[in-house]
């Protein structure tokens, strides 16, 4: 755990981590290393001189998840790897119940195939699939469905500076339209009822979200699974992006992995730190780790190489490597990059997107509880909910405008290191090019 290895002085080199959780490292004295001046730096910076591999210069980085990593007016990572959210779709249920797919799924429409779905038999078993189980809508991360619920209605959610603005109208609104389609089965979530691959591919399930990261375990011909195999149901997969209030103007949540590093008494070693990240950047590493999941490489470089654009043309190729809905779940946050949003980032980031996601979860687990969903519950929740996570002592890391002071020694110093290290050189050319000229008389 980093937050414990920061408390006892033994934090690993490099972390592959998420803006929120740096934030809370930020609360350290001098622990993570700011990394706007190694970015420029002539010789070890991005696309560096003295680097030895293809390092991306900085504008090879896309803007949008490179601006995810700036906290408190400092880049305080680099991206790793990038996904969003995908809406993975039994397409022949959904033509069963005699629907057809929009061009945009919006939630109006999943909340009403979800409660056709949700139609027993005089047996009690689903009229849509014959089986006791069913779970129309199944939803794994359920943070995020809130987060993005609000960004695409217009409510608050947090100011940059961390003001906490959650409990609001809107969300009580969609809460009680949680519960009620709780209420009458067309709405689950994974931690309540488990993991969404496992009900779509044994025919459980309509509509489960999930990451694009997972798309290799979505669908009957999928290359990862976790059922047996007797129990996989064919059925063709739709992979759309999450479902919108307002379909011309899509919203959809950023995510993904981003590299920090960690201070050092050693600036060398800070540096091989440093160095060791950039290689994470390079097309190589980037290219065969975006083909084995449904992430996208973070550098244009790396996204217009021929060998990606080539990989991406192959969908359907095979059940492994060129998997359709991997590739199509790829295509689509590179289709949609710039309709994606990032949460503000503070001290207490966290622990808000927490809230987010419990908030559904205790309204769902109270429905299947038989407990009552109204005013009363709903404001003892968003009670518990300030009280369990401290939401009235969050403070901010900063944004874009915070000045967070000097730079730390060490930072100081490995940059001193770096500006040594080129005067050495430039020594080392002027003493030559002396010797040659005294050969030359």
């Amino acid at each position: 755990d980093v937050i414990t290895n920061i408390s006892t002085g033994t934090t690993p080199n490099v972390c592959i981590t998420y803006p929120d959780h740096i934030a809370t490292y930020l609360t350290g004295d001098n622990v993570v290393v700011p990394l706007d001046e190694l970015f420029s730096d002539p010789a070890y910076g991005l696309g560096g001189s003295e680097v030895r591999f293809d390092s991306p210069a900085q504008s090879e980085i896309i803007p949008q998840f490179l601006e995810e990593c700036r906290i408190g007016g400092y880049y305080y990572a680099v991206p790793y790897m990038r996904s969003t959210e995908a809406c993975y779709i039994n397409k022949d249920y959904v033509e069963a119940l005699g629907y057809t797919l929009p061009e945009t799924l919006t939630w109006d429409f999943i909340w009403e195939v979800s409660e056709a779905a949700a139609a027993k038999n005089a047996d009690g078993t689903f009229a849509l699939n014959g089986q006791e189980v069913l779970l129309p809508f199944i939803y794994k991360s359920t943070d995020n469905m809130m987060i993005q619920m609000l960004k695409q209605k217009g409510a608050g959610y947090s100011t940059a500076s961390g003001e906490i603005q959650i409990f609001n109208d809107t969300t009580t609104e969609l809460l009680y339209t949680i519960a009620e389609h709780t209420e009458s089965g067309a709405f689950s979530t994974f931690k309540i009822s488990g993991y969404p691959a496992n009900f779509l591919n044994a025919g459980q399930c309509v509509f489960a979200i999930d990451s694009t990261a997972g798309a290799t375990w979505m669908g009957s011909d999928a290359p990862l699974v976790d059922i047996a195999e007797e129990n996989i149901v064919d059925f063709e997969t739709a992979v759309m992006p999450v479902p919108q209030f307002d379909p011309e103007n899509p919203q959809m949540i950023s995510q993904g992995p981003s590299i920090c590093i960690f201070n050092k008494e050693d600036p060398q070693e800070v540096l091989a730190s440093w160095l060791f990240t950039q290689f994470l950047l390079t097309n190589e590493v980037q290219i065969a780790y975006s083909q084995t999941e449904g992430y996208v490489p973070v550098t244009s470089a790396a996204q217009n190489t021929q060998e990606y654009q080539d990989y991406l043309s192959r969908a359907g190729e095979d059940n492994d490597t060129y998997y359709r809905v991997k590739i199509e779940a790829s295509r689509l946050l590179l289709d949609h990059m710039d309709d994606t949003f990032i949460t503000p980032v503070f001290n207490g980031s966290t622990s808000l997107r927490d809230t987010a996601g419990e908030l559904i979860e205790e309204v769902t687990k109270g429905v299947r509880r038989h407990q009552t969903v109204d005013d009363a519950f709903i404001e003892e929740l968003y009670e518990e909910q300030t009280s369990l996570h401290h939401l009235n002592e969050t403070s901010a890391s900063g944004s874009g405008k915070t000045d967070l002071g000097p730079l730390p020694p060490t930072a100081v110093t490995l940059l001193s290191c770096l500006a040594g290290a080129w005067v050495l050189i430039l020594l080392y050319l002027f003493v030559s090019r002396m010797k040659k000229t005294g050969k030359k008389r």
